[in-house]
This record gives C-alpha cells, structure tokens and sequence, in this order.
C-alpha cells in the first residue's frame, strides 16, 4: 500500500502526541515538527506509510532522547488486557463456533493502537477493552473470508502470526489457544509507537502458547527488505500467515501469500482503500495461486 497525501497530516499529528508524551519543552517540539516537515519533503507516497513512519519515530526519539515513549503505555494496556482475559476466555467457552469468537475478539484488542488517526478513541491515550470485546462479539464484519480461513487452517501444520501492538498480544493469546496449530508469533525487532517487542510478548505469557521470533524491523509494519534472515525464512515457507493490524496490513497487502489480514479498520485510508468504514471488523484473504 502507498502512502497517501491524507497520511501527511496524520504523520504531524503523532509526532506532537508522541513528543508532548515524554517533554513538556515546547521549544523541543516545535523541533520536532521542524524537523518532521522538512522530512515529509523527502517521502515517498510509493512507499507504505510505515516506511516513512520509521523514519519519522527515529527523529523524534533523536531530539527528545527517549527511544521508547510508549512504554508504560504498552505496559498499562498488557496489564489490562491479562486482568481481562478470564472474561475473554469465558466468552470462547460459551460461543457455538469458538474459533470464530475467537477472532472476533483478537480483532476487538486491534483497537489499542496509538499509531492510527482514529475516532474511536473516546479520549487521547484510553480505551474501553472490555466494551470493545463485548461489542466485537455481536458485531458482523464488513469483509470476511472466515470459509477460506479454516480450509487454509485445516491443510497447515504451523502457522505464523505477525502481531502488532503491546496489550493486543494478549488477544492474539485467546486465538492461538483455538487454532490448535504450532504457532510462531512475530514481534517488531524495535521499539516503535505501542507496537509489541519481543519483551512486551513475554509479559502477556504468549511465549505459554507459541515460539516468539522477532522480525528485526524497527518499523510499525513488517517491511519485508528489512526484516531478519531467520524472519524471512519462516515467511517465505509458511503455509499460512495471519496479519494483525493497519501497519502490517499497508505492508503486506500487495503480498501474494497464504494471507489472511485480522484487523478493526481505524482510519479513512484504510477505509477507503478496502472500500469498507472506519470502526469496520476485517477478516480478508490475500491473493494468490
């Protein structure tokens, strides 16, 4: 997916909230805005949005001196997330087709993303997981490829999953439990916004449920050229691959791989490129042979 010229005023955006998260010093983020604007000369809108984003995160971590702005935020969401997964796994138990619950609420924890311009966060830096599971639940999606899911599921021996942000992890741990399939779980190599490393998957006990592997990619998305050898070898074999999230989704989409992208649509980009509305549950097959 290419970055598109509505990205430009979303890049500015996370770049004020992420700055004003770790200094009060405005003359440090009137900096960073400089230096981000000066930046966005220089993107590209053939490259996906987190290519450029990777490069914008490393100027800000540069001037304010905090590579990790987001960590007690990646924390406090894990720890959220854990208080709740009793209630999460109740809710498989009791569902007729539990593998489809279970999916339905690994796409209700991609909401917990500070990355994407959304209006469904109800205010700066919070977000209703509990709410958002229940309302997951009996929600339909607006694409679903749930048929072809379970045929590719059936004919895999392993299965790698690309996770995407800290606290999420925990309901991607709900949906490992119900594939009944080696499960290898992907991190970003990185700190990088509130994307989970390989530190905030062990804190939600998926190391429990599958092998952890990091991609070696610093960027909120998996940009294939960059990621590791020890990645692309298990990419490249895999029988199925589930991706989660807006940021691995622009990264992966022109991908003809066994694919199936699980994500909560979060901004009108990604809405308009799906063809679906903001708020919508995805559950969309990639094209190949």
């Amino acid at each position: 997916m290419k970055t598109y010229l509505d990205c430009i005023p979303c890049f500015f955006q996370q770049a004020l909230q992420t700055t004003r998260m770790v200094t009060s010093d405005e003359r440090k983020a009137r900096k960073v805005l400089d230096e981000v604007g000066a930046m966005i000369k220089g993107f590209s809108l053939d490259s996906p949005p987190p290519e450029n984003g990777r490069l914008m995160y490393k100027k800000i971590a540069e001037i304010t001196g905090n590579p990790d702005p987001f960590k007690e935020i990646k924390r406090k969401y894990t720890d959220a997330a854990l208080k709740l997964y009793p209630f999460l796994k109740q809710i498989v138990v009791q569902s007729e087709d539990k593998l489809f619950a279970a999916i339905k609420l690994a796409i209700a924890g991609n909401v917990i993303d500070f990355g994407a311009k959304s209006s469904l966060m109800k205010s700066p830096g919070e977000f209703d997981l509990e709410k958002e599971a229940k309302e997951a639940v009996k929600k339909n999606f607006v694409l679903l490829d749930y048929e072809n899911f379970k045929e590719s599921l059936l004919a895999s021996s392993e299965i790698l999953y690309i996770g995407d942000n800290a606290g999420e992890t925990v309901f991607d741990r709900v949906l490992i439990e119900e594939l009944g399939r080696p499960v290898i779980y992907v991190v970003r190599g990185k700190p990088i916004i509130n994307d989970a490393t390989y530190e905030d998957a062990i804190e939600a006990d998926i190391h429990r449920v599958a092998r952890i592997l990091s991609s070696g990619v610093d960027a909120p998305g998996t940009i294939l050229a960059r990621c590791s050898d020890e990645f692309r070898k298990e990419y490249d074999s895999a029988q199925l691959v589930i991706s989660k999230g807006q940021g691995n989704y622009e990264t992966l989409s022109a991908e003809e791989r066994p694919i199936f992208y699980l994500l909560k649509v979060k901004c009108p980009v990604i809405a308009q490129e799906m063809g679906v509305e903001v708020g919508g549950m995805v559950l969309k097959q990639a094209k190949w042979d």
